[in-house]
């Protein structure tokens, strides 16, 4: 199985050398990738942000406990999660569904409404933290796609969602950063690509009941 292979080679690299770039041909299999995530209803209740600007990325280090891959790797890619789901959010998906799935819309209305009652029982806290689960999924397919592309990327919690959203001006646009990646190529320097992979054995991962 090619995937485990890729999954052994992949790690979280801590240095990444600011020379090398992601390819575009790559980024956009990695966009691709992502976009094609399992998520909650299949809403995709979140953006990914790209961010290349030296500038931006400088300011996003200092709300990054100062880490250097913010600012050495090729790309920094923040997913954002939207922190409420209104009504305009499901009904632009179910037109979406309706016109690449051939359906007629109005058809869907009963979904559409089992949908909306579903998410307008969870309180606020409840939902901001649903739609953020959902961003990790996508990251997980990130991880997975750049292993196989032999492209270093490491999944971030280490930095301040408030300040994210202050810098890149989220909070207006109804969303939230909820987790980052940074993506690139190590550095012969990351003492970190040497060191044997930990995690627990399989018998001990793994009940069946």
């Amino acid at each position: 199985m090619q995937l485990i292979k890729n999954l052994e080679w992949r790690y979280a690299t801590k240095k990444f050398d600011p020379k090398k770039k992601v390819s575009q041909l790559d980024l956009e299999k990695i966009k691709k990738a992502i976009s094609l995530s399992a998520s909650s209803y299949g809403l995709q209740a979140y953006k990914v942000l790209i961010i290349e600007d030296p500038e931006i990325r400088k300011k996003l280090q200092s709300k990054s406990w100062g880490q250097s891959q913010i600012v050495d790797a090729s790309h920094l890619i923040v997913f954002c999660n939207y922190t409420t789901i209104s009504e305009n959010i499901i009904d632009n998906y179910l037109r979406l569904k309706a016109d690449l799935q051939k359906l007629n819309f109005v058809d869907l209305k009963g979904y559409g409404d089992f949908m909306k009652s579903k998410i307008t029982e969870l309180s606020d806290e409840a939902r901001k933290a649903w739609t953020a689960k959902q961003t990790y999924i996508a990251v997980g397919n990130l991880l997975a796609a750049c292993a196989e592309l032999k492209i270093d990327a490491c999944p971030m919690e280490g930095f301040e969602p408030d300040g994210y959203d202050d810098i890149l001006g989220l909070s207006e646009k109804g969303l939230s950063a909820a987790v980052i990646a940074t993506i690139g190529y190590r550095s012969d320097e990351d003492a970190t690509q040497h060191t044997k992979k930990v995690r627990k054995p399989i018998y001990e991962l793994f009940e069946t009941i």
